[in-house]
């Protein structure tokens, strides 16, 4: 792990070099009609899939008939289809696995999440506990980020991760650390890493907190992930 300063990081070149990585879309085979069989949701429903279950969602649209509408893919980070159609729909479908892509549908939207899950053959509904469990966890942790004097920035410089510029405030002029470092005042210091070992931040015990910029999945009692950030400030905004 390298650490850098706000000023050294401001000017930070990295020298990048991958080995050649082959990605190949794994597109699931499951039958998706005897889950959708079991779907009982009233309205207009927006149709969300991980990339694993992409290709079957004009199948469900056609299934499920007019009241279903397309959104597309969505991460754990990126629920931007599942906002582009949030006017048009009042809940949503997600066809896939897991619960982690779902919530932060839930948590962005705030319309209530169906799971068709075609492996296990379940139907679910997101219950609204698991929502408001994670909405404490990150207003906790947003709690410990504005008393923390220190904060570390995690950069992660994987491919498909490395965006140092990315994290811009509302005037997209300053990026995440400096944004952070006049807004709150605090000290900010940018630990590059591209496999994170959690033990390796137990190093540094003067960051006080942590502040994610990779994968939301990477998940630490004192790490808050930046977009939880934002998500904070627009809440104290409304």
């Amino acid at each position: 792990m390298v650490i850098y300063s706000i000023k050294s990081y401001l000017s930070l070149s990295l020298p990048r070099v991958y080995m050649k990585v082959l990605f190949v879309h794994a597109k699931s085979k499951a039958d998706i009609l005897p889950i959708l069989k079991k779907v009982k949701i009233s309205g207009r429903i927006g149709l969300v899939s991980n990339i694993q279950h992409l290709h079957k969602l004009e199948e469900a649209k056609k299934f499920l008939g007019e009241k279903a509408i397309v959104g597309g893919q969505i991460l754990g980070c990126d629920v931007s289809s599942a906002l582009r159609i949030k006017d048009k729909v009042d809940s949503y479908l997600y066809i896939g696995t897991g619960k982690f892509h779902p919530i932060g549908v839930a948590l962005k939207t705030g319309k209530p999440v169906y799971i068709a899950n075609p492996l296990t053959n379940e139907f679910s509904k997101v219950e609204e506990e698991q929502i408001e469990q994670m909405r404490k966890e990150t207003k906790g942790k947003y709690l410990k980020f504005l008393y923390a004097k220190k904060v570390g920035i995690l950069l992660s410089i994987k491919p498909g991760q490395f965006h140092p510029k990315q994290y811009l405030d509302l005037n997209k002029k300053l990026d995440i650390a400096e944004r952070i470092r006049k807004k709150y005042k605090k000290e900010t210091y940018i630990f590059v890493f591209n496999t994170l070992n959690y033990n390796e931040l137990n190093n540094f015990p003067d960051i006080e907190c942590w502040i994610n910029t990779a994968c939301p999945r990477i998940e630490y009692k004192n790490i808050i992930y930046v977009g939880d950030i934002n998500l904070q400030e627009n809440e104290h905004k409304a």
